[in-house]
């Protein structure tokens, strides 16, 4: 940013203009921003491609099949047997549940009802277990497009019927996966924020040991969450964004943390800057026109990184991308206006105890990560080797990551009542008949088809078949295993199979579990395709940020390996820390773009205070300079980071459980091992060569032993 234009955005009258414009914007948008939650689409086959076999399947059963349908479970459990009381109170509570807005004209099926149509031959789903202790009601709920958001209330009233004195009743199937799903987001846009900004005030606290300062990176987070929440509801409304509770909490988290990140540096640079202007004024132009080409090639690189999940064939994957890259967006202008505005207009007071006053002396001069550097430039070469065998054996870990999927039962960190719900179907013998595989074929193959499924483990005896336009027909099958289960997987890989044999059948197969694959299938894909593109990316971006190309190369290699041996140490954490059974197709790829993304964010902030320094005291001095003057920054920077996405772990999912602890182990490394140690030990060792091919350091004089011991006084 020009010095003019910085001084611009903080003049005397201009700093009121840019506070009041940035505060009626947030009003505004604050209205939109409550009502996000509103618009999320957390149904798992809206997020697959039109080219997914089982959306393909789902287009083909949209004249019979609505797409709307819930499918439900209500599971009744007494110990020792229900009772005949107890049937008949699940009958009387199946009649009232059908009365209730959502539940569909089929109304619900009942262990009578079934008892009854089975007496007279008709194909029914056993509802009453052998042993007589569990037995369940089957219903469907279709609100329209609108359901899976109406599904809370539906099961509220349906759990205010169901009761069992001396027994338990559990809400499961899709209806019931769905209202926990719910119910794990919850609070998601009120506690989760509060959550996360009560670590970032403590850190704050901590770093700054003012009990106003921290109060104004807190506003301007705030009022940067409340603008892009208000824009991606809009988006979300009226341009087609998808957007789910998962993304919704990222979003959070991501605007918050990396906020923080811009205010510390910005602050920083102001503060070093006070030091050596009388004006305050004079001092933020100053400060921003430092500062912000540093803070927006940072915003820039996660923004670009994340829009590269654009590309991804799973549309709640591709939502993120725009969701993300907005949030960072729109949380860096709000850190180059608001916040100097806010700087300026409080005056150093703000940095009580300790003011910086014009011509004291720096304390980074002669700090840590000054007596860090020093350190590290004796020996630096023995100190990157090191430090690189180390990391590279902790990637070691990769090979303990399971990342073939989770169970519903897996899914969560806590018990839901929809797992107490499978988990009594399962010990009792009874299958969830709302997991089923549907199976399309051509008419004239149908017989064909259905004998091809006879034999297939887990899979139960194809149903009626039936009719559908253009010479096509559908039928159906049950899967005796969990919906997201690799059991569940297994038969719809066999399925898929054995009717890809029989000739002339076009024959497709969806489904819940298909769905499930689907989405792993597609969620592999993702990786191999945007993992590269990122690397690209944000490689261009550094080339171009720093006008090298052995830099970039260098700091791009350092992430990656971050990246490795971050994964590597959390798959050890999940397995024997948490005992988690695996993790989400999704994660790597998740972590990747994060870790990548974010950890690229620090060397940034270092190298490009050592391109600053270097024109005037070479690489390996300025080097020196810029992990004295920035380590301290950088290092609470990360924390602030780690600790934010640490906070998803507060949400009962292992996904965002385990995407928190990667991540926040990942920034560690970056700021306090990659950063600090690798990276400069790198430049200390390679001097100018690392500006390849312009010839910024074209002399690359050798640090003398008396430079490096030496205090830094040139950060002054």
């Amino acid at each position: 940013m020009h010095r003019q234009v910085a001084g611009a955005l903080t003049g005397r009258v201009t700093k009121w203009a840019v506070l009041v414009a940035v505060l009626v914007l947030a009003a505004i948008m604050g209205f939109f921003s409550t009502k996000l939650t509103s618009v999320q689409n957390n149904e798992a086959s809206s997020w697959l491609p039109e080219s997914a076999e089982s959306t393909r399947v789902l287009d083909e059963l949209s004249e019979s099949v609505d797409p709307d349908d819930i499918p439900t479970l209500v599971v009744y459990h007494r110990d020792g047997g229900l009772s005949a009381e107890d049937l008949a109170t699940m009958e009387a509570d199946g009649q009232e549940i059908a009365t209730i807005d959502g539940v569909t004209d089929a109304g619900v099926l009942t262990p009578a009802a079934a008892e009854a149509a089975a007496a007279q031959g008709a194909p029914v789903p056993t509802l009453v277990s052998d042993d007589g202790e569990v037995a369940y009601l089957y219903l469907v709920l279709n609100f329209g497009s609108d359901g899976w958001n109406a599904i809370p209330d539906a099961a509220d009233e349906i759990r205010d019927i169901a009761e069992l004195d001396g027994g338990e009743v559990h809400l499961a199937g899709f209806g019931g996966q769905a209202a926990d799903s719910a119910e794990a987001f919850e609070g998601i846009d009120t506690d989760l924020i509060l959550a996360t900004l009560s670590v970032v005030v403590v850190i704050l606290l901590l770093t700054y040991r003012s009990p106003v300062l921290w109060l104004l990176p807190i506003i301007c987070a705030v009022v940067a969450n409340t603008l892009a929440t208000g824009l991606v509801y809009l988006l979300a409304k009226y341009a087609g964004l998808t957007v789910n509770g998962q993304s919704q909490a990222i979003l959070s988290i991501l605007v918050i943390g990396a906020g923080t990140d811009y205010a510390l540096l910005l602050v920083a640079r102001y503060r070093e800057e006070l030091r050596r202007h009388e004006d305050r004024h004079e001092a933020m132009a100053y400060a921003l026109h430092r500062a912000a080409p540093a803070i927006f090639a940072s915003a820039a690189t996660v923004a670009v990184g994340m829009l590269c999940l654009s590309f991804a064939e799973l549309n709640s994957t591709a939502g993120l991308g725009p969701v993300a890259a907005i949030g960072v967006a729109v949380t860096m202008l709000v850190m180059i206006t608001l916040l100097p505005a806010l700087l300026v207009i409080c005056g150093r007071w703000v940095f009580w105890p300790k003011r910086p006053t014009f011509r004291s002396a720096e304390p980074t001069a002669d700090g840590v990560w000054a007596r860090m550097g020093r350190a590290i430039s004796h020996r630096p070469r023995r100190v990157w080797v090191v430090t690189t065998g180390l990391l590279l054996l902790a990637c070691l870990g990769l090979f303990r990551l399971d990342a073939s999927g989770l169970s519903t039962e897996d899914t969560y960190t806590k018990e839901f009542d929809s797992i107490l719900g499978q988990r009594l179907l399962t010990e009792h013998g009874l299958a969830d008949n709302s997991n089923t595989v549907q199976v399309v074929t051509d008419t004239d193959a149908a017989a064909d088809v259905v004998a091809a499924l006879e034999g297939i483990p887990d899979l139960g005896a194809p149903g009626e078949v039936r009719p559908l336009s253009g010479g096509r027909s559908w039928f159906e099958a049950t899967i005796d295993a969990d919906i997201s289960s690799t059991t569940a997987a297994d038969v719809v890989e066999a399925t898929r199979d054995a009717v890809g044999e029989v000739d002339g059948a076009d024959a497709l197969v969806g489904g819940g579990s298909a769905f499930y694959l689907d989405t792993k299938i597609a969620s592999v894909r993702d990786s191999w395709v945007i993992m590269p593109l990122v690397l690209l990316v944000v490689l261009l971006i550094l080339i171009g940020l720093l006008r090298a190309l052995v830099a970039p190369l260098i700091l791009m290699a350092t992430v990656v390996l971050s990246f490795g041996a971050a994964l590597g140490i959390s798959a050890l954490i999940f397995e024997y820390v948490f005992g988690f059974a695996g993790s989400d197709p999704g994660f790597p790829l998740f972590a990747f773009v994060f870790l990548v993304a974010l950890g690229i964010d620090y060397n940034i902030f270092l190298m490009t205070r050592v391109r600053e320094e270097t024109a005037t005291h070479g690489t390996r001095q300025g080097s020196l300079i810029a992990l004295a003057s920035t380590g301290g920054v950088i290092t609470s920077a990360g924390v602030v980071l780690a600790a934010t996405f640490l906070v998803l772990g507060s949400l009962p999912l292992v996904f965002l459980a385990e995407l928190g602890v990667a991540v926040a182990l990942g920034v560690m490394l970056d700021t306090l091992v990659v950063r600090s140690v690798l990276v400069t030990a790198l430049n200390l060792d390679l001097g100018g060569k690392i500006w390849w091919p312009s010839k910024l350091d074209s002399v690359d004089a050798p640090l003398a032993e008396a430079e490096a011991r030496a205090p830094l006084e040139t950060v002054h």
